[in-house]
C-alpha cells in the first residue's frame, strides 16, 4: 500500500471526495479515521471500505485490512494532504474570522461573488483544524474564487489554519469576548485574531478592514487595506438606513446611492453587509449583481433568521452567543418598534473566570433596555439571575412555556449552541 504523501496524494485525486463519518461514505470515496474523545475511526474503517469506500486511512496497526493505508497519524495526514493540494491552487483565496458574525459575513460575500464567480467556499461553519482541510480538499476544480472561514478557541490557531489555507486575501469580522476561556482573557482573543492579519501582511496580501473599528485599523496598519464603513473617504461607503426588523442601508458610489433591502436582522449586520460589498466591488463584481445578490440571501441554521409562527414572530440568533454578540442582539432588540416583546436568552458558554461577571452584566442591560417578559436559560443564568424567570436547561424552559402558550409577541432567542434553545421554538 501506499506510504508517502505524494502516493496517498495520488490515490486522493482520484477519489477526492473525503468522508470522515463512516456514516455517510459514498461510493468511491476516501474514508479518514478520525478520533475524538468518545469514538474512534479506526474501529469503523473496515465497515466503511464495505460500504463503498474505496480505501481508508488509518492510524492503529491492529485495524490494517486490504484496502487501507495505514499512516502515523490520520488527523495529520488529512492536514498534510491539504496543505499539499493547496500548494496547486492558483487562484485568490479569502481567509475570514471573527469573533461575531465571521459565518453570516461569509455567506453574504459568497453569494455576493458568486453573482460572478465560481466560488467555493467553507460549509457551514466547518472552520477547525477537521474543518478546513476537509473545505480545501473539497474545492471543485473549476473555481475560481474560494472563502475559507477560521475559527479558534484557543491561541495559535488561526496561525495553523493560515498555514493551511495560506490566505492571499484576509478579514477579520470584529474582535470580541468569547471563548475567553481557552484564550487566557480578552488579550488572548486579540492576539489570536491578529493571527490572521500578521499572517497576511508577512505575504504582503490584502486585508479587508472595518474602517470604523479602531481596534481592527490599529492591527492592520502599515498593511495593504481596503477599507469598509461609513466615511466617504473609505473605499466602500454605506449608510444604515433602518433595522426593524430588516436591515436597510445605502451604498454609496461616486454620486449614486443605492439603496439595498436587506432579509437580515440586526444593524449588527450593517458592517457584514459593507465588508461583502467591499470584497464584491474590489473581484470587480457590479453594483446592480451585489444588490440583486444582497437583497435575495436569506439567512438560515438559527444566524439573523425571523421564524413566523401561528402565534408569535420569532428571531432565532441561537446558533451562538458571546457577551458582545448578546449586547448587540439585546439593544437591537430594544431599538424595534414591535411590541410587546419577550427575551428567551440561553448561557453564554466558555468564558471561564469571567462567566458569573458577563451575565450579571447582561442582566443588568436587560434591566436598563426596559424588558419586562424576560426567560433566561442555563446553569449560568441561574447563578448570576436576581429577578427574572430562569430555568437550568432548555427542556425546562420549553415546558414552562408551553403551558403558558404565549400569543402576539416578537421574540427573540439567544444563547450559546450547547444550551439548545432551538427547542424552545417548538412551543412558541
Amino acid at each position: 500500500m501506499p506510504h508517502t504523501l505524494q502516493e496517498i496524494y495520488n490515490i486522493y485525486l482520484d477519489h477526492p471526495e473525503i468522508v470522515t463519518d463512516s456514516r455517510k461514505i459514498k461510493p468511491g470515496c476516501l474514508f479518514v479515521a478520525l478520533k475524538g474523545e468518545s469514538f474512534n475511526g479506526n474501529e469503523f474503517a473496515e465497515i466503511a471500505v464495505r460500504n463503498g469506500a474505496a480505501f481508508a486511512i488509518i492510524d492503529e496497526p491492529e485495524y490494517q485490512f486490504e484496502r487501507c493505508i495505514l499512516v502515523d497519524d490520520s488527523l495529520k495526514c488529512l492536514q498534510q494532504l491539504a496543505l499539499h493540494h493547496r500548494n496547486t491552487w492558483n487562484i485568490p483565496v479569502i481567509g475570514i474570522t471573527g469573533t461575531n458574525g465571521k459565518t453570516t459575513t461569509k455567506e453574504i460575500i459568497r453569494t455576493v461573488l458568486g453573482a460572478q464567480f465560481r466560488v467555493h467556499a467553507t460549509e457551514g461553519n466547518f472552520n477547525n483544524h477537521i474543518g478546513v482541510p476537509l473545505t480545501i480538499l473539497s474545492k471543485p476544480a473549476d473555481a475560481e474564487i474560494a472563502i475559507i472561514e477560521m475559527g479558534a478557541n484557543h491561541q495559535g490557531e488561526i496561525a495553523f489554519l493560515s498555514g493551511l489555507a495560506f490566505p492571499t486575501h484576509g478579514i477579520i469580522t470584529n474582535i470580541g469576548k468569547a471563548h475567553l476561556e481557552g484564550f487566557g482573557g480578552y488579550q488572548g482573543v486579540v492576539r489570536t485574531k491578529n493571527e490572521l492579519y500578521r499572517y497576511i501582511r508577512e505575504k504582503k496580501g490584502i486585508a479587508f478592514v472595518n474602517g470604523n473599528d479602531e481596534l481592527l485599523c490599529s492591527l492592520s496598519e502599515g498593511m495593504n487595506t481596503f477599507l469598509y464603513g461609513t466615511e466617504p473617504e473609505f473605499s466602500t461607503t454605506g449608510e444604515m438606513i433602518s433595522s426593524d426588523p430588516y436591515l436597510l442601508l445605502t451604498y454609496l458610489s461616486g454620486y449614486n446611492k443605492t439603496s439595498i433591502h436587506t432579509q437580515l436582522v440586526g444593524a449588527y449586520n450593517f458592517s457584514n453587509v459593507l465588508a461583502a460589498l467591499c470584497i464584491g466591488k474590489y473581484f470587480g463584481v457590479p453594483e446592480n449583481k451585489m444588490k440583486e445578490a444582497i437583497e435575495a440571501y436569506k439567512p438560515t441554521n438559527n444566524r439573523s433568521q425571523t421564524v413566523r409562527t401561528s402565534r408569535n414572530e420569532v428571531i432565532m440568533d441561537a446558533y451562538n452567543a458571546n457577551p458582545s454578540s448578546m449586547q448587540a442582539a439585546l439593544r437591537n432588540f430594544a431599538g424595534m418598534k414591535a411590541e410587546p416583546k419577550m427575551a428567551i436568552l440561553g448561557d453564554m458558554l466558555e468564558l471561564g473566570d469571567e462567566s458569573q461577571e458577563e451575565h450579571i452584566a447582561i442582566i443588568r442591560l436587560l434591566k436598563e433596555l426596559g424588558f419586562v417578559h424576560v426567560v433566561l436559560v442555563g446553569p449560568e443564568f441561574v447563578k448570576a439571575n436576581g429577578d427574572f424567570t430562569v430555568f437550568p436547561d432548555s427542556e425546562a424552559a420549553k415546558l414552562w412555556i408551553a403551558e403558558r402558550k404565549p400569543e402576539g409577541f416578537t421574540i427573540l432567542i439567544k444563547g450559546s449552541r450547547g444550551i439548545r434553545m432551538e427547542k424552545i421554538l417548538e412551543v412558541l
